[in-house]
């Protein structure tokens, strides 16, 4: 019998039955391996599960009890209970915290609350002594007015209980306007008749003097004359005057020049007629220059400043402006004559100007150069060069500039070398000089010619109105320690325009030094037929006779602090 039809029946080869024996061999195999498998899938479901864990979230006055596996995160747990922090809430324990049994999750919630109200500042009440009203007698110059201060409270609440009632911050809304009133005392000196007006600042308020120092009133009552800007008009009829700001600062960033408020304003009043209200010019950060343009009605030139906050508190912007306004305070359009420019050396603290006697001219003064401004083709027009003086400090050194009536000298200051000193510039002499202009348009007709050796640097020439013929005389400030002529006090001078005849008027030797000012001569002869200089002395007006040496003192209180005469 043949074997191979043992298996079906048909005739298979001896190769194909030991292929199909291998073949189940390997099936075999794979059987043995699916059950291995099967029996570790039937191990693994058998093994137990992690345990879980009763914990609770005590949140919102309730209790939240919940079933999480071992191990879970306090911020896990609460997400399972669907709740949600905000930025304040505070959760005990962390929320990165690991959860044991039993464990109570506490969370606290916590809220801000800011509130606004606003507080009066009460005004303060000023009495200013008065020569010009009866003794005892009290006069109300400026009403008070209380301000207003608004205060930021910052509440804490915990799970809706207050736990603190703090102030966020303050500020101010309104100042408060102080109540001024002025108080006669009795009159200890005789009144004088004088020409023209004299008008001065006292305590922050302008006084006006007519034709006798017994006539006085009020001009403004404000308070706020910060005496960088005070001037008459040519005829008197007007005065031109600088108000400081009382707000230093804005809302700006702080450290941010844009963040700083105007440092003060300019404003002018009619002084024909009493009561007359001031009128705002709408111009703002004038320090060292401003003054009335002759012949031009109410117009004014100006130069300007930027608030800086490092000091001395402003950058000059060296420039000038023309502004003409109406009687009724409507200003037009602004002419601007130089544009803002750097000016010198040491710009940054400001040029100073000065008009001729007639107003035709004007000249101006920067640390390290002197020279004229051509109103018509709107340009500087350099005459000398000077050699600056290094203050070391936040201030420079400008000198100060005087005409003489006949606009044919410029009297000025010059920094002067000291022997020994290597670096001119730390020299502390200043020489009195006079500058000869030429015949022709901005020019000079020689050098500057040193008058008065170490008279100081704010010696201040100022030339008086020509006399008889065609002389005058130069008054000036002479330093009484010349190589401190910066700190230390000055006397009144009086010199023949040559610098002959020099003397000494005022304070007498014994006495105590005036500070540095621009004196201002009498607009006329007084009956005496003498021109006189007004003298700010120790915080009063005093008159001095330019050729006796007579002096006069006008008020008492101590308060004064600018004067102009016309």
């Amino acid at each position: 019998m043949n074997k191979n039809r043992l298996y079906s029946g048909k005739h298979y080869p001896k190769n194909s039955l030991l292929d199909a024996f291998s073949l189940i061999q390997v099936l075999k195999g794979w059987f043995a391996v699916i059950a291995a498998v099967l029996m570790l899938s039937g191990c693994a479901q058998a093994q137990p599960t992690l345990a879980n864990i009763r914990v609770s979230v005590a949140v919102d006055g309730k209790q939240i009890a919940l079933q999480v596996p071992a191990g879970t995160t306090v911020q896990t747990a609460l997400q399972q209970a669907a709740i949600d922090l905000n930025n304040l809430d505070r959760v005990e324990p962390a929320t990165y915290t690991l959860l044991s049994a039993d464990d109570v999750i506490m969370v606290t919630r916590v809220r801000e609350v800011f509130s606004v109200k606003e507080t009066v500042i009460p005004f303060s009440h000023q009495r200013v002594n008065n020569e010009s009203l009866a003794e005892g007698k009290e006069m109300l110059v400026q009403q008070g007015v209380n301000g207003i201060e608004q205060v930021t409270y910052r509440q804490i609440f915990e799970n809706d209980v207050e736990i603190s009632n703090t102030i966020f911050k303050k500020e101010t809304i309104a100042e408060p306007l102080p109540e001024i009133k002025m108080v006669g005392v009795q009159k200890p000196f005789t009144p004088m008749p004088i020409p023209g007006k004299i008008v001065y600042i006292a305590s922050g308020n302008a006084w006006l003097m007519d034709q006798s120092t017994g006539n006085r009133r009020p001009v403004v009552t404000t308070g706020d004359l910060d005496g960088q800007i005070f001037s008459l008009s040519p005829k008197g009829e007007w005065l031109l005057f600088s108000r400081q700001e009382r707000d230093t600062a804005s809302s700006g960033t702080a450290g941010d020049d844009t963040s700083l408020k105007k440092i003060n304003s300019l404003w002018a009043v009619d002084l024909t007629e009493e009561n007359s209200k001031p009128i705002d010019l709408k111009v703002d950060n004038v320090i060292h220059f401003a003054a009335w343009v002759q012949n031009k009605g109410l117009t004014i030139l100006f130069s300007t400043v930027e608030p800086h906050i490092d000091s001395p508190g402003w950058k000059a912007n060296n420039d000038l402006q023309m502004l003409t306004f109406s009687s009724t305070g409507s200003a037009g359009k602004r002419d601007v004559i130089l544009d803002t420019n750097m000016a010198g050396l040491y710009g940054w603290w400001g040029a100073h100007f000065a008009y001729s006697k007639d107003g035709t001219m004007l000249a101006y003064a920067l640390s390290d150069e002197v020279g004229l401004v051509d109103l018509e083709k709107k340009s500087m027009v350099p005459l000398i060069r000077l050699v600056p003086f290094k203050t070391g400090s936040s201030w420079a050194w400008v000198t100060g500039l005087g005409w003489s009536e006949d606009q044919k000298v410029l009297y000025l200051v010059t920094h002067a070398p000291r022997p020994g000193i290597e670096n001119d510039e730390a020299s502390p002499l200043f020489d009195l000089s006079a500058l000869p202009l030429g015949s022709e348009p901005f020019t000079s007709s020689g050098p500057v010619i040193d008058i008065v050796p170490q008279a100081g640097m704010f010696a201040y020439p100022v030339p008086g109105p020509v006399e008889d013929g065609a002389g005058y005389s130069v008054a000036y400030l002479r330093a009484l320690v010349p190589q401190q002529s910066d700190s230390k006090r000055y006397r009144l001078w009086i010199m023949d325009r040559d610098g002959s005849n020099s003397k000494g008027l005022f304070p007498p030797e014994d006495r105590q030094g005036i500070d540095p000012q621009q004196v201002i001569w009498s607009p006329t002869r007084f009956t005496n037929d003498h021109f006189w200089l007004s003298v700010n002395y120790q915080g009063d007006l005093w008159l001095v006779d330019s050729e006796s040496g007579e002096a006069q003192q006008i008020t008492g209180d101590g308060l004064i602090s600018r004067i102009d005469w016309k």
